[in-house]
């Protein structure tokens, strides 16, 4: 029930947005563009703002140029063809392959195939109303989302990297729980808990894309782009963390027994950084903090002559670069202060959402 109402409050802007943004294409294509019945201006919209926000307005100009595309081909199909079966099997075909040729992006290839289809179906007129529909459709939902509910393409970013982050620190901390377990105790390796890291890694990615078009597109963003770029240049060092995490992990529950008991509280440390970071929304102090946090846990590990692998020590130490890399440290700085078992390191302030 949780989820549910969490879900609900997280995604109630965007559904009045497409609410709104839908009522609005009906009425003017209804009004302005005197469609009898206008189902495809306000399902165009609904298409395009249908997506997480910072992606809405490609999403818009796919919409547009499958729609296009598809009743161009349907037109050409239906001119020397007609209505019958083989029109629109070869209408389909031709408009899938413009699609392809285009960008190869699912909703384009559905919207391309769908106006080559009512084109066929429907005649001349259909088919230019479909466009004229497309493009209102389409444009509204470019005006609801380039410039009435511009994305924030901090927050965007730093959303999906607490959650990323949030993600990282529960897979070291059930690592940790299965080093910690007794041997008739232990499950087998918990990778299935793993899979939703992967998932968050290719968000974040997908995220940064979007990040890169809102500061590309949007006249509020197009004159701010630097701290958007460092800001992007993080989220590149959180991929790095999440590799030197998963194999920080992969290592570390094939120990043998003491080994692993050596490792837990390790393991358990770092988590607990990157729950500090994904709760730091921003805050130069938290950075700061965690980067010193980081620094005692790798002083704390277990020494060099311990039963502790070196494939293992490194990986700790390599998670340690990538984290105080993340909160802002120089990269080469991060490195030696892990070697050199040091206690403090500078971290640069990164920019606010309003700066």
């Amino acid at each position: 029930m949780y989820e549910a109402c969490s879900r609900v409050k997280d995604n109630l802007w965007p559904v009045l947005q497409q609410s709104a943004a839908a009522a609005l294409s009906w009425w003017i294509a209804g009004s302005v563009f005197d469609h009898h019945v206008p189902l495809f201006a306000p399902i165009a919209t609904l298409v395009a703002l249908n997506t997480p926000v910072g992606g809405r307005g490609t999403n818009a100009v796919r919409v547009m140029s499958g729609v296009i595309a598809g009743v161009v081909v349907g037109q050409v199909a239906f001119r020397f063809l007609g209505h019958g079966d083989a029109a629109v099997g070869v209408a389909v075909l031709g408009a899938l392959l413009v699609a392809l040729l285009l960008d190869g992006e699912r909703i384009t290839m559905a919207q391309a195939a769908v106006g080559a289809v009512i084109s066929v179906a429907a005649g001349q007129q259909a088919g230019i109303d479909r466009v004229l529909d497309a493009l209102l459709g389409a444009g509204v939902a470019l005006v609801f989302s380039q410039v009435l509910f511009p994305p924030h393409p901090f927050a965007l970013l730093r959303r999906t990297e607490a959650a990323t982050l949030k993600g990282l620190g529960r897979a070291l901390e059930l690592a940790a729980r299965t080093l910690d377990a007794a041997a008739d105790e232990r499950e087998e390796q918990p990778w299935k808990e793993l899979r939703p890291v992967y998932t968050l890694l290719n968000d974040l990615g997908r995220t940064r894309d979007d990040a890169i078009a809102v500061a590309r597109r949007t006249p509020r963003w197009r004159g701010r782009r630097e701290p958007i770029r460092q800001e992007i240049a993080a989220t590149r060092h959180l991929d790095l963390l999440g590799n030197s995490c998963l194999t920080l992990i992969r290592g570390a529950t094939v120990l043998d027994p003491g080994p692993r008991k050596a490792s837990a509280a390790t393991v358990r440390g770092l988590s607990g950084v990157l729950d500090a970071l994904a709760e730091a929304r921003g805050s130069h102090a938290v950075f700061q903090h965690a980067a010193r946090r980081t620094l005692a846990v790798v002083r704390d590990a277990p020494e060099r002559g311990s039963a502790v692998p070196v494939a293992v020590r490194e990986s700790v130490r390599l998670v340690a670069t990538d984290i105080l890399v993340f909160a802002g440290a120089d990269a080469d700085e991060a490195e030696r202060a892990v070697r050199d078992g040091s206690t403090d390191i500078t971290v640069e302030r990164r920019a606010r959402p309003g700066e």
